[in-house]
């Protein structure tokens, strides 16, 4: 599908969902997006993910559903590709690999996340997803818990926990709520992710029209927006050198899709230059992965090493025109997050909440490294 077909202008800066669909109108990708104008431009910009590109070639027209919130384009994505199963956004993945919301069936019951394949664990349980992307749902789930507190402490312990202390448990452990009470907070919160807004808001009408302002006004862009500009950070990439036997030198690169590791993307560059500089290294190795125009590009690119490498790659990137964000990980400083000037604070904010994820590549990489060097593959 080529841009000129669409009127891209028409298609508003508002939150919401967006849909490509083929020439019968089947629905092929479901995609939600802070700005679907923003956003739809991004499909046709070089150098794609090839799955991406395929999907775009293959659909014929775009449609979009408007949004008042960027929480409420979270929880209608997920409730359409629940009812349509898009292919392009289940391909290469199965169900176990997404994630999803369940909140089981108790007096004092609170949402859990838990992967497709725990979810055979809880046999009494509302179930909602499937979600992409465990840190959206969890940016998700401290928006909803801040205007419907539940608690996660134990029931009656008769100790206020902390989250009671800062008012996001309204007093289970000490008794404060009832368990009918404690319900109505729990049922509005399916209601809300089952996308039954017009029923939440003529239940809080009637029970307290307080809550109404609260979801009309929810202070959901510093957590979602953060995530939408990971949404198309879904594939990270980590570099670490290895010495083999102080001689050799090893680049390793692990990769990391949708916040699972992609081993079959791993690659092993056994490096040719001077090798007594890890960060010349790093440089040679990041410069010869991105000849290869055939592999999918990274849409966050992770460093193990701290400020001296990350200076040292940033003027790589500039040199290479690579315009993807990049992070180091210092380890000689507790595995603080290091980052190149200018980085924009979504960013950062967005690495540091992702810093696990961050950390098991970085670990991947080390790893991968060091076993696959001793059998001197080399796949660039």
């Amino acid at each position: 599908m080529d841009k000129s077909e669409l009127k891209i202008k028409q298609i508003p800066l508002s939150p919401g969902v967006y849909f490509f669909l083929d020439g019968k109108n089947r629905i092929l990708y479901i995609g939600r997006a802070t700005s679907l104008r923003k956003r739809v431009f991004q499909y046709f910009r070089p150098n794609l993910d090839p799955r991406i590109r395929e999907m775009v070639y293959s659909a014929k027209k775009i449609k979009f559903q408007k949004t008042k919130t960027l929480l409420e384009a979270v929880i209608l994505e997920a409730n359409l590709i629940k009812k349509y199963w898009p292919k392009y956004n289940v391909k290469d993945k199965d169900d176990r690999s997404f994630v999803y919301i369940v909140i089981p069936k108790k007096d004092f019951s609170f949402p859990l996340v838990v992967r497709g394949q725990d979810l055979k664990k809880f046999p009494s349980i509302k179930v909602f997803g499937p979600y992409q992307s465990l840190s959206l749902v969890s940016n998700a789930l401290k928006i909803i818990r801040r205007i419907f507190p539940y608690g996660t402490c134990k029931p009656g312990s008769g100790k206020p926990c902390f989250d009671r202390q800062i008012g996001l448990c309204p007093g289970s452990c000490t008794g404060e709520t009832s368990k009918k009470d404690y319900q109505k907070n729990i049922q509005n919160i399916i209601l809300l992710l089952s996308g039954e807004k017009k029923r939440l808001l003529s239940r809080l009408k009637k029970e307290n029209p307080d809550k109404i302002k609260a979801l009309d006004h929810l202070a959901d862009v510093s957590l979602i927006v953060r995530d939408e500009e990971f949404s198309n950070l879904n594939r990270i990439e980590c570099y670490d050198i290895s010495h083999l036997s102080g001689k050799e030198v090893y680049g390793a690169m692990s990769v990391f899709v949708n916040g699972n590791a992609e081993k079959k993307d791993y690659r092993l560059f056994k490096i040719r230059g001077f090798t007594n500089n890890d960060s010349h290294s790093l440089g040679e190795m990041i410069e010869r992965r991105f000849k290869h125009l055939e592999w999918s590009r990274p849409d966050l690119v992770v460093i193990d090493g701290g400020r001296p490498q990350i200076d040292y790659i940033d003027k790589v990137f500039h040199k290479l025109n690579l315009n993807m964000p990049l992070v180091g990980i210092s380890k000689f400083a507790g595995d603080k997050l290091v980052f190149p000037p200018r980085t924009g604070k979504n960013i950062q904010e967005l690495a540091e909440n992702s810093k696990n994820i961050l950390l098991k590549a970085r670990d991947e990489a080390h790893r991968f490294g060091l076993k696959a060097s001793r059998r001197k593959r080399d796949f660039s």
